[in-house]
């Protein structure tokens, strides 16, 4: 297919996905095939300077049950939470059948600014989500208390540079989620140059 082909249906996929929360899916979570799509993806944003600021986890079956764990003994750790609060956290990394820890890895010595390179992380979280869409999956794009836990992010491998952009989850709705509040267009959006 050419570049930039127009599609009206990729409109209306943007104008109607809608996260469905996480601990609502149900399996079965996206396959390898699938995965690889939903990634590839990823990998096609808007990157100034061609610097690849990202990379990603894929997290299945008893690998999120193992950032579970992690997650809970950070939380006694650095919270110093109660154990029966942690162990309710031990939840959050197995809420949907595949998730996917995106994380932005910037390059500090380019002369690209940080923030560009970050804005790139996110657009990249965001074509997830919607690829997501497109091939019939639930997505939900989260962060949260682990993704600053400096606990999370050593036991993760993530190295100075680097921080957790979002944990996305994949999986398929069990019903039809509802619609959130949106913005008004006009509050959010002025024509021309500021008086």
């Amino acid at each position: 297919m050419p570049f930039n082909t127009p599609n009206a249906a990729t409109y209306d996929l943007l104008m109607n996905r809608r996260s469905v929360k996480a601990r609502d899916m149900v399996g079965p979570g996206p396959d390898r095939a699938d995965m690889e799509k939903i990634l590839a993806a990823a990998l096609r944003v808007p990157d100034h300077g061609k610097l690849f600021p990202w990379r990603y986890l894929v997290l299945e079956g008893a690998a999120r049950e193992k950032l579970g764990d992690m997650i809970a003994k950070a939380l006694i750790e650095e919270n110093e939470t109660s154990e029966k609060v942690a162990e309710k956290m031990k939840g959050y990394a197995t809420q949907g059948p595949v998730l996917v820890v995106a994380i932005s890895s910037v390059r500090e010595e380019s002369t690209i600014p940080v923030w560009e390179q970050e804005l790139s992380a996110g657009a990249a979280c965001q074509n997830m989500i919607t690829a997501a869409t497109a091939l019939g999956y639930a997505s939900c794009w989260l962060t949260g208390w682990a993704s600053y836990s400096p606990t999370v992010k050593a036991g993760l491998g993530l190295k100075a540079n680097e921080n957790i952009a979002g944990f996305i989850f994949f999986g398929h709705q069990a019903e039809e989620p509802s619609e959130r509040p949106r913005p008004e267009f006009d509050n959010h959006v002025t024509w021309g140059f500021p008086e």
